[in-house]
């Protein structure tokens, strides 16, 4: 699920330029005179809801900026110091720890979530699943079951996992360990376009 960031001042100072704004002229914009920064990560796809959010507040009278680029870590820091405005992909709860770290409420307004029913989970392409009867993550502790995936030659399945310091890389740590899949699996890790690349490519072609 995503939500969308400001900074609290920034927050404040737009409301309170909307209420005044409702006893003068329809064509007076709140946001005139005020700059805003979005930010955004290396994920191309963000881009969209990044130019969404920038859109409405250029018609709000907001002067906007163009995108700077920042991976989430450093992004929701850059807000809470002040060197952003606003961040429109904020996927909860993957990004909580982000948030946190960044000083959390006292520094930062998490919006509701304006595009709810994402979901997490392990895929694996469908004509292997049905061949070897594949149902759950635990499976990949069988040895033959895991050497499908494997990519490297090394005889483990590998894992495409989760952007160090996403909340999914904890979870998939803590499976690794809960259902013994040390000995059979590489969990990966890296930029998410990087890790997106190589499953999508190997689908492409036809290959587990």
């Amino acid at each position: 699920m995503t939500s969308s960031w400001l900074k609290k001042a920034g927050l404040g100072l737009l409301a309170a330029a909307m209420t005044a704004s409702l006893s003068v002229q329809a064509n007076d914009r709140p946001g005139e005179g005020a700059v805003v920064t979005p930010l955004k990560s290396s994920i191309a796809e963000e881009t969209f809801q990044t130019l969404l959010v920038s859109r409405a507040l250029e018609e709000l009278g907001f002067k906007v900026n163009d995108i700077r680029e920042l991976e989430y870590p450093a992004a929701h820091i850059a807000i809470a110091n002040g060197d952003g405005t606003f961040l429109a992909d904020h996927w909860y709860p993957m990004h909580i720890d982000f948030y946190e770290k960044a000083g959390g409420a006292k520094k930062l307004f998490r919006s509701e979530v304006y595009s709810g029913g994402a979901l997490s989970g392990y895929l694996i392409d469908k004509k292997t699943a049905d061949k070897h009867g594949i149902t759950n993550i635990e499976q990949l502790k069988d040895p033959k079951i895991a050497k499908l995936f494997d990519n490297n030659g090394n005889g483990k399945a590998d894992l495409t996992g989760c952007p160090p310091g996403w909340s999914c890389e904890q979870i998939i740590e803590h499976h690794m360990d809960a259902y013994g899949l040390r000995d059979t699996v590489d969990h990966n890790q890296g930029s998410y376009s990087a890790l997106m690349a190589g499953p999508i490519a190997q689908f492409n072609r036809g290959e587990s």
